[in-house]
């Protein structure tokens, strides 16, 4: 494997964590198996992408559409999201601020005041900004960040002439996060199923056979050989 080239990491990364259930499937075992081994998957990556130097990393765990999937394979998901809560106080030492992308309305409230307890109490770390997208799409978003918008027209806190593509964004689920400039999707899929849709304007792609569980820190590096090696014009020559 070359040497990663420093000077071209992506400032932020976007993981869809697509996989586990075939993982699963694959060998024989229940679909919650391979959200089990997906959710180790994120934990080792995570933390290899802070010590690589990565600033900003998003992992979508469940999509708005996901609710429609079997009820013990969301249970499953609840119950990792939860303990995931519960030991997040390790990311916390590390100096990472954590983000939730996503309506939290459908979760229940102990889940609720976790999350924003975590947002708040991480806001001020800079070692590296981890999002986690739960219950998130990313056509939802720009309806949240258009609501946003008009709720400050209806309070005459801004003109339509004050609407432009800063405001938007700064409306968004991800605020401040600068735009997506990877995205890695594993499991053969080749799509972005409603991931990110305005922060990827000008994201690089990266698609993998590999499944979620099976992604390891090779492929990460691998991944981001493949994005240092492209030229990044943004619409010019």
């Amino acid at each position: 494997m070359a040497v990663l080239d420093k000077d071209k990491l992506p400032a932020h990364i976007g993981f869809i964590m697509d996989g586990n259930g075939r993982w699963a499937q694959k060998r024989g075992l229940p679909r919650s198996a391979g959200h089990r081994e997906g959710a180790d998957t994120f934990r080792k990556i995570a933390r290899h992408c802070k010590k690589t130097g990565i600033k900003y990393i998003t992992f979508f765990a469940l999509s708005t559409e996901n609710w429609k999937r079997p009820k013990d394979e969301i249970d499953t998901i609840m119950e990792l999201f939860s303990r995931y809560l519960k030991e997040v106080e390790d990311y916390a030492k590390e100096n990472t601020r954590l983000v939730f992308l996503g309506d939290k309305s459908p979760f229940e409230p102990k889940m609720r005041e976790r999350m924003t307890e975590l947002e708040e109490k991480s806001a001020q770390f800079d070692g590296m900004t981890l999002m986690l997208a739960m219950n998130y799409g990313g056509r939802a978003d720009i309806v949240h960040s258009v609501k946003n918008i008009a709720g400050m027209l209806s309070r005459r806190e801004i003109t339509c002439g004050d609407i432009d593509e800063s405001l938007v964004t700064s409306l968004l689920y991800t605020g401040s996060a600068p735009d997506v400039d990877l995205i890695i999707r594993p499991s053969g899929e080749l799509r972005i199923s409603n991931f990110l849709i305005w922060q990827s304007a000008y994201a690089e792609y990266y698609f993998t056979d590999t499944l979620w569980p099976d992604f390891s820190i090779r492929e990460l590096e691998k991944a981001l050989n493949d994005y240092a090696s492209r030229g990044r014009r943004f619409g010019g020559v």
